[in-house]
């Protein structure tokens, strides 16, 4: 790390900052013909998550043609890729590309045009590095699945990111402009209670119904919301309630996620929630089963205040027909309850992770979200913010001490502890 930091410092004293900015921008607008053809083609097949193939070939055939080396299928992951540019030593800039569609809705939540984004940020630098303004190495990461948000979980226990970049962002669309979401940790369970079937008219006496089990436990979480912080989310479903009205059910199953602003605080929930279900099997003689997700907690988003700055500076001087980008302070007071697994991405290195807007009304996971994130007003807002987050990591690049400072907020927002 040490070597890298110095090799970037040495360049950073060499730059034409103006010239740089005009590199970047000129590259993106040479490429976005190409970038809306790959989301074009993204949007009309859309793949859930761990079945992106076409997704894959696509977007690693288009990176290859232009001078990275590709790994595909890359960390046990039949979807995923990393691919590579260097150029010197120095910093190692990442950055995330997405491209996992939702179930029977497709691309609501605009993965496509963060697939193409991703794309038009690792040209950009190495556009920078082939001009001689930068030296070091630019890392694009194909990210699967982040709807489960198991993807990049999966790829950091593989050391994918700490140990390829220092560094790392990506941009989200939606209906608004925001530097500082600070997407929600979460974790999930799946739930069983076994029972005795038993006739539900002639002997129900002789059955124990695991329908009154979750029935009781889905009451006793709801009544548990009135003592959770207005931060806290606890929500699911019901995915097997029984198999007919005259049978006591011996099975039902149910499918929850807990969210919080924390990661210590989603624990603290999920033992108040398997204390729910232990306490509905306890009061109807029947059994449960608990699975929280294999692949570990989704992480919250820590969003780098030197990042965000940076990025809102050089989003605002476009002067987007947009919603404005607020304050940090009127940000963090108008929170969403979503998550992404990028969270555990910002936990091992400073990252950045906006949300862009792409001039609509509608919110994501929706039909009509889906609809606009193939339209050519979606397009143009995708450039406009892949243009602002190149130049943060271009002032990664070439502005003396900016890692550092970076990293330095990183040091203090992050316990060290959960860098893992």
């Amino acid at each position: 790390m040490t070597v890298a930091i110095n090799s970037a410092q040495a360049t950073q004293q060499q730059c034409d900052f103006p010239e740089a900015q005009n590199v970047i921008y000129a590259e993106i607008d040479r490429i976005s013909p190409e970038l809306r053809e790959l989301s074009a083609d993204l949007h009309a097949h859309p793949e859930v998550g761990m079945q992106e193939h076409h997704a894959h070939d696509i977007l690693t055939n288009y990176l290859e043609k232009n001078g990275f080396e590709l790994t595909r299928h890359a960390f046990d992951l039949e979807t995923a890729f990393m691919a590579t540019y260097t150029k010197g030593l120095g910093l190692r800039v990442g950055f995330c590309s997405e491209y996992d569609a939702l179930p029977g809705l497709g691309h609501a939540c605009g993965h496509n045009i963060i697939a193409i984004s991703g794309v038009a940020n690792a040209m950009a630098m190495k556009a920078l590095l082939d001009k001689g303004l930068a030296s070091g190495t630019v890392v694009l990461f194909g990210c699967p699945s982040e709807e489960p948000l198991d993807g990049k979980i999966l790829m950091a226990k593989k050391g994918a990111f700490q140990d390829h970049a220092d560094v790392c962002s990506m941009l989200h669309p939606g209906p608004m402009n925001m530097t500082y979401w600070a997407g929600t940790a979460i974790q999930d369970v799946k739930v069983e209670f076994l029972g005795k079937p038993a006739h539900a008219g002639g002997a129900p006496w002789n059955g124990v119904n695991a329908l009154d089990a979750i029935c009781q436990a889905w009451v006793s979480i709801g009544l548990l919301r009135q003592q959770l912080l207005a931060t806290d989310r606890i929500h699911g479903i019901i995915t097997d309630g029984g198999k007919a009205p005259n049978i006591i059910p011996d099975r039902t199953a149910g499918y929850f996620y807990v969210r919080a602003k924390t990661t210590n605080r989603v624990e603290e929930l999920m033992e108040k929630v398997e204390n729910c279900f232990k306490a509905a099997a306890l009061a109807t003689g029947c059994e449960v089963n608990m699975k929280w997700r294999e692949a570990g907690m989704c992480k919250n988003v820590i969003q780098n205040p030197v990042m965000a700055e940076t990025y809102a500076r050089y989003y605002r001087e476009f002067g987007s027909k947009g919603k404005p980008i607020e304050s940090r302070q009127a940000q963090e007071a108008n929170q969403m309850g979503g998550s992404t697994d990028f969270g555990n991405v910002a936990h091992l290195m400073p990252g950045l992770h906006p949300f862009y807007d792409i001039y609509t009304d509608e919110f994501p996971h929706t039909e009509g979200f889906a609809k606009h994130t193939g339209t050519e007003e979606a397009h143009e807002g995708t450039m406009i913010a892949s243009k602002s987050l190149a130049m943060v990591s271009a002032h990664m690049f070439l502005e003396k001490g900016f890692y550092e400072k970076a990293y330095q907020e990183f040091d203090i927002t992050v316990p060290k502890e959960q860098r893992c």
